[in-house]
């Protein structure tokens, strides 16, 4: 199960670098012209949902580039450790994906999902569900968010509902040590 790698490799792992708050199961709003941020108002979904932001010292056309184009995504893809051996991509509203990761030790899994929205750069929009699920797992959906920062770009990661709070923790330490692989990539 997709489960018990990530479980064991977030043992001892600390949050370095990467803002996280729980947050009110919501949903995002789009930008209007003149609003800095996108807002989160309150949703129908039931369960935790995960919220970390990260500001990155790149224009947002290069990161959303790394975030949609396989070499590039390969390169930071997963948790220290990790890599990403096989991803096949369609980004396009509708199109889906499917990404191989292999931890560090056992055997690789997979997680696939649907882009629901494609904005390029400012946001990208997508279900996220392992195909050899933890019993505790459900299909969630992320929320990527490239905003214009004094320093580069935010970038905002909504994700959510999950079904347990034990399973938003362990996407929490996952995604937080992916955007630190991200951050190193882009140097």
């Amino acid at each position: 199960m997709a489960g018990e790698p990530l479980r064991e490799h977030f043992r001892t792992l600390g949050h370095r670098g990467v803002t996280s708050r729980i947050r009110r199961p919501c949903t995002v709003q789009p930008v209007v012209a003149g609003q800095a941020h996108n807002r989160c108002v309150p949703s129908d979904s039931v369960g935790p949902t995960l919220h970390l932001e990260k500001v990155l010292q790149a224009p947002a056309e290069r990161l959303f580039a790394a975030c949609v184009e396989p070499e590039k995504l390969a390169e930071w893809w997963g948790p220290a450790g990790f890599t990403a051996p096989r991803l096949d991509l369609d980004v396009r509203e509708g199109g889906r994906y499917r990404i191989t990761m292999q931890p560090p030790d056992g055997e690789a899994f997979h997680l696939r999902g649907e882009f629901s929205e494609v904005d390029p750069p400012r946001r990208l929009v997508y279900t996220f569900e392992w195909e050899e699920p933890d019993p505790d797992d459900q299909e969630t959906v992320v929320t990527l968010s490239f905003l214009d920062h004094r320093e580069g770009t935010r970038l905002v990661l909504d994700q959510g509902p999950f079904a347990t709070e034990a399973r938003r923790a362990l996407h929490e330490a996952g995604w937080t040590e992916t955007l630190e692989r991200l951050e190193q990539s882009l140097k």
